[in-house]
């Protein structure tokens, strides 16, 4: 409904009006719906050092501009909210540029619906959240963090986490510039400039035009590197004095950057470099520099009629680099239709291209795709067409070229090439709102998003240049070709994701206003059109790409148990309730409790994975996950104290989780089945004097798989089950708890923030990770291996870790700068803390499992990230 104000004089409205505008919603219709009555008397907005407890019917929290500022230059969103209660991050670098890890209530990132403006930014197939290629922290007016729920219009496939939004500033009605340079260690350098035009018509139109550069190394090696750029720019247009309007906003934001994450511990022999190797979870920091094999050549010398083999220049994991181009056009409008009757539309297009993976080893020869075989010797010969079987093509994982790379006459050869995971997306989607005023105290709102992402995903293969550099971190860009003329690639699809979603909401004020009721359902109806122009030779995805019909129709017939190229239609419908209470005992003391569910459709990888079995069977079927979420809670709201604090339940049926391996260069997929997930959040933020504010937060978190998984079966057809049965999720904390505190003695304000993250399971089954062999459950033979067989390497869990940050800044007004001139000293990891950063968990850890014998042969532990060291930087800031 209408906010009203009550106010003494035009400096309290002003103040007001400001606080008002802060949305704890997400799209335009959601801001609008969430608007309440504020009654003032002289009193600021209830905000305590940038940390909000909004009154609302769901567990919320809001982190202002005042907070957001403070954190290191450049800072990525996500890091900023790890001091939310229930949000747990682990970042990769201490300037947020080199992605990171997100964790909400023991959810992925990938359950988690991240917008900006409304917009989603999860990734359309997979879901993924890229935590590098976020907003400028400078044009964040706030961010807000729905725990375990969405709003009724998310336009989301896979939110049962919960939601994070965040909105960008509004430009300023007077004409002003701020500029800031940064500089810090691992060759930290970063500026940001901003112009806001002020009104440049009488009818208030009015802009901001922004630009930013970044650039540093990366800490654990003497490699990598990380360049970022990114442009923003609004347009805002007031329309009459009803708060309606209309505005346009674009963003370029564009990364260059190399993987780096575990790996073992610099050695007289060097480093075995790579995410398969058996030291990926770290345990101790003797040493933080790390040896690569750089500077190389991947020159060697040609001989005809003799084979050579390709050079590990540039396969190194530090050089695999993960650029990004992302873009996004968004608009955002209201439209009040006399007093009762409001309109908002919010259209947008995205846009990314962007790739992730290594090198790959080509072999100049073609291929015997018989699997009889009988034809391999002619498959190295130069003449066209020699050996029917004999074909070019990306098969068993590796480029066949069937033409001379090197220039030696003969096609006997292995040459190194890069071959990442190429994506482009073209995303279109609108979420509008119609509000109708029933009454002072009865409003109801309809509301329709649609969502359309056309995802291309392939896998082109590039040249690298004589040292490990590839001459286009792209390959799409200019694509190698086969000698039939066949462009080479790991894979070749084409999907559309599709969300149409009617919704509808009412709110109601009763008693005075003390109770607020809202009551809400919205019906997603998803579609994933996907087409696998590759056949898919295993249940976990793997395929084999040729690329024209003749070939196709060879390689079907002499393979019959791969599924070949195809399309497919996968469609989930339900309908969603979402309602929720708030009772005000006093204007200050609230209860609050919500119930939701939620859904979330299986990522295209899992989808693709389908296409393996005949389309008749259970598994050409994934089912989606839903999940039953009821928080209740309290909150007490003043002046100078926001507390919240609330309990929560979410029950999980078919719980799909995914990892990332980098060796596969994709998700792997493991179904829990049904998982338990309850907690408990908590928060205080109080400001006994103008110059100290305190702000202390924790929650506790415990998930429970219901029942064993089943991982196969041994000789004689028995099942194989992970005993997965009353364990936690891999990769989500125990607990988490920590604080802030913060003074201002004149000039200079001093914050320090500490915060404790709690053990992680590093699989599913709550097991410790080993070197060697053993007999799993139910293998036949039965039988027990020595002790010395298997040798343990990590814990049952990554240990807990303290990361204590520190931001100190004094203003220079008092050299006779401007008052708004500052500058700004950030210490990441105070303490310089050794710790596992982010990593995604398994089900158990990887084996083999030999059928006749009934031993298991361990694999590699999980991927992880180590924790960012402890960086140093300092920031000048100019406003005028």
């Amino acid at each position: 409904m209408k906010i009203r104000y009550q106010l003494a004089a035009s400096a309290v409205a002003l103040t007001i009006c400001s606080f008002s505008s802060a949305a704890f919603a997400q799209s335009t219709g959601s801001v609008d719906f969430e608007d309440e009555v504020i009654v003032v008397s002289g009193s600021r907005s209830q905000d305590v050092a940038g940390i909000q407890a909004p009154d609302s019917t769901k567990a919320k929290a809001v982190l202002t501009q005042e907070l957001i500022e403070r954190q290191n230059p450049g800072q990525t969103i996500l890091d900023t909210i790890n001091v939310i209660p229930g949000v747990n991050f682990q970042n990769n670098d201490a300037y947020g540029s080199s992605g990171g890890t997100l964790n909400i209530r023991g959810f992925d990132s990938s359950r988690i619906s991240l917008t900006f403006d409304g917009v989603p930014l999860n990734d359309s197939g997979n879901y993924a959240i890229y935590s590098n290629q976020q907003l400028d922290p400078e044009l964040i007016e706030q961010v807000n963090v729905n725990l375990g729920t969405t709003d009724v219009d998310s336009p989301t496939a896979s939110a049962v986490g919960g939601t994070v939004n965040y909105r960008t500033l509004t430009p300023t009605e007077d004409f002003g510039v701020k500029l800031s340079g940064s500089i810090g260690e691992y060759n930290f350098m970063r500026a940001f400039g901003l112009v806001n035009t002020g009104n440049l018509t009488s009818f208030g139109t009015r802009a901001f035009f922004s630009a930013s550069m970044a650039s540093n190394d990366n800490p654990f090696n003497n490699y990598g590197v990380v360049d970022k750029q990114q442009y923003n720019a609004k347009i805002y247009q007031p329309i009459g004095v009803d708060g309606d309007f209309i505005a346009i906003a674009g963003n370029y934001n564009q990364n260059r950057n190399n993987f780096f994450g575990s790996l073992p511990l610099r050695s007289d022999a060097g480093r075995v470099v790579g995410a398969g190797s058996g030291n990926r979870f770290p345990a101790n920091n003797d040493e933080r520099e790390y040896l690569i094999n750089y500077p190389c050549s991947t020159a060697v010398a040609a001989v005809a009629g003799t084979a050579q083999s390709a050079t590990s220049c540039g396969t190194e994991f530090d050089r695999r680099y993960n650029p990004s181009n992302t873009g996004s056009i968004r608009g955002s409008s209201k439209f009040s239709f006399g007093e009762k009757l409001t309109l908002t539309v919010d259209p947008s297009y995205q846009y990314v291209k962007a790739n992730g993976g290594g090198t790959v080893t080509a072999r100049e020869a073609r291929r015997d795709i018989d699997p009889t075989g009988g034809t391999a010797a002619n498959c190295t010969t130069v003449v066209s067409g020699t050996g029917v079987n004999c074909q070019a093509g990306y098969l068993g994982g590796s480029p066949f070229f069937g033409k001379d790379l090197n220039g030696d006459g003969d096609i006997l050869d292995s040459v190194t090439m890069i071959a990442p995971s190429q994506t482009q997306t073209h995303r279109y989607g609108v979420i509008s709102s119609l509000r109708y005023e029933i009454n002072d105290t009865n409003s109801v709102r309809l509301a329709y998003t649609f969502d359309r992402a056309r995802h291309r995903q392939t896998g082109e293969v590039g040249l690298l240049d004589v040292n490990g550099e590839p001459f286009d971190v792209f390959p799409v860009n200019n694509p190698q070709a086969a000698a039939n003329g066949v462009t080479l690639q790991k894979r070749n699809r084409l999907s559309y994701a599709i969300l149409q979603q009617i919704s509808g909401e009412y709110r109601g004020e009763f008693m005075d206003d003390a109770l607020v009721v809202t009551a809400g359902v919205r019906a997603p109806f998803f579609k994933r059109d996907l087409t696998n122009y590759c056949f898919t030779s295993s249940a976990g995805g793997f395929v084999e790409c040729f690329g024209n019909d003749t070939q196709n129709t060879l390689n079907a017939g002499l393979n019959p148990t791969q599924a070949g190229p195809q399309n497919r239609v996968f469609k989930y419908n339900k309908v969603l309730p979402n309602v929720g209470f708030n009772y005000k005992f006093t204007p200050e003391f609230s209860m609050f409790a919500s119930f939701a569910q939620g859904l979330s459709v299986p990522g295209t990888d899992s989808l693709y994975n389908a296409f393996f079995f005949p389309i008749t069977t259970a598994g050409a079927r994934p089912a989606p996950e839903t999940t039953d979420s009821v928080d209740v809670g309290v909150r007490y709201r003043s002046g100078n104290i926001q507390a919240q604090a609330s309990g929560w339940l979410t029950k999980f049926q078919n719980r799909l989780a995914s990892a990332y391996d980098p060796e596969l260069d994709q998700n792997v997929y493991r179904n829990l089945g049904n998982v338990d997930k309850y907690g408990i959040d908590g928060s205080i933020s109080y400001r006994p004097i103008p110059e100290l504010a305190v702000y202390v937060f924790g929650s506790v978190m415990k998930s429970e798989i219901k029942n064993n998984v089943a991982i196969g079966e041994n000789a004689n057809g028995t099942p194989v089950f992970a005993a997965t049965a009353g364990q936690r999720e891999a990769g989500s904390p125990k607990y988490s708890f920590g604080g802030t505190l913060r003074g201002e003695v004149g000039p200079v304000e001093i914050g320090i923030t500490a915060k404790r993250t709690g053990p992680r399971n590093i699989f599913d089954t709550g097991e410790a990770t080993y070197t060697g062999s053993y007999v799993p459950t139910g293998a036949v033979p039965s039988g027990t291996l020595g002790t010395s067989s298997r040798t343990q390497i990590f814990g049952e869990t990554a240990p807990a870790y303290w990361l204590v940050n520190l931001d100190a800044s004094i203003n220079l007004g008092f050299l006779g700068l401007n008052d708004k001139t500052r500058f700004q000293v950030n210490v990441y990891n105070l303490f310089d803390q050794f710790y596992v950063g982010g990593f995604g968990g398994g089900l158990f850890q990887s084996a083999t499992y030999n059928r006749t014998t009934g031993v298991a042969a361990y694999g590699g532990p999980g991927f992880v990230q180590i924790g960012a060291p402890r960086t140093v930087s300092g920031t000048v800031t100019f406003a005028f």
